[in-house]
C-alpha cells in the first residue's frame, strides 16, 4: 500500500532552515550600537527583522528601575517614620527593590546581586546629593551669575539694551518700519 508519490517524499519537500542569529548579532552588536543608532540595528542582521528602538527600551528600563527604587525608599521612609536625609532608607530601599527586580531578571542569585548593587549605588547617590545640597543652595541664592565676555548669551541691563536697540535701528531700518 505504500505508494511512492514523488510530491510527498522527503527529498522533494525541502524547507529552508534558517540558522538562528549568532551571539554577536543578538547581543554584542546591538549593545555597542544602542546609543548611536536608534532603530538602525536591523541593517546589520541578515534577516531584516524589525528591531525595537533600543534607546527607548533602555530609557523605559531606567524609568522602571528608578520608579521601583524611589517608591520602595519612600515606603521605607514612611514605615520607619524617619527624615528625608536618613541614608538607612536608601540602603533598605535598595535592598528590597534590587531583590524584587533581580528576582524577576535572574532568579535567586540575581536577587542577591541586584539587591547589593541597588543598595550600594542608591545609597552612594543619596549621600552625594546630600553632600552637594549646601553648595547647590548657595549657587541658587546668588543674586546674579556673571557670564564670561566671550559667552554668546549676555544679560543686558537697561542701558546696554537701549544701546543695542539703537544699533539695530541703524543696521536694519527696513525691519524697524515693518514693526511699527
Amino acid at each position: 500500500m505504500e505508494s511512492e508519490d514523488p510530491k510527498l517524499s522527503e527529498e522533494a519537500i525541502q524547507l529552508p532552515i534558517e540558522q538562528p542569529p549568532s551571539l554577536s548579532e543578538r547581543l554584542l552588536i546591538p549593545s555597542l550600537l544602542a546609543g548611536v543608532t536608534g532603530g538602525g540595528v536591523g541593517l546589520l542582521s541578515k534577516r531584516r527583522k524589525a528591531h525595537p528602538n533600543i534607546p527607548a527600551t533602555y530609557a523605559t528600563n531606567s524609568a522602571i528601575v528608578a520608579a521601583c527604587y524611589c517608591g520602595v525608599r519612600e515606603l521605607v521612609k514612611i514605615t520607619r517614620k524617619s527624615q528625608d536625609d536618613d541614608l538607612m532608607n536608601s540602603a533598605i530601599g535598595g535592598l528590597f527593590s534590587g531583590a524584587l527586580l533581580g528576582r524577576l531578571q535572574g532568579g535567586p542569585r540575581g536577587a542577591f546581586r541586584y539587591s547589593i548593587a541597588f543598595a550600594t549605588v542608591g545609597t552612594a547617590f543619596d549621600y552625594a546629593s546630600l553632600r552637594s545640597k549646601p553648595f547647590l543652595e548657595r549657587v541658587r541664592n546668588m543674586d546674579s551669575i556673571t557670564l564670561p565676555v566671550w559667552f554668546p548669551i549676555q544679560i543686558l541691563n537697561e542701558e546696554a539694551l537701549a544701546k543695542k536697540k539703537a544699533e539695530e535701528q541703524k543696521l536694519f531700518p527696513r525691519l524697524n518700519k515693518e514693526e511699527s
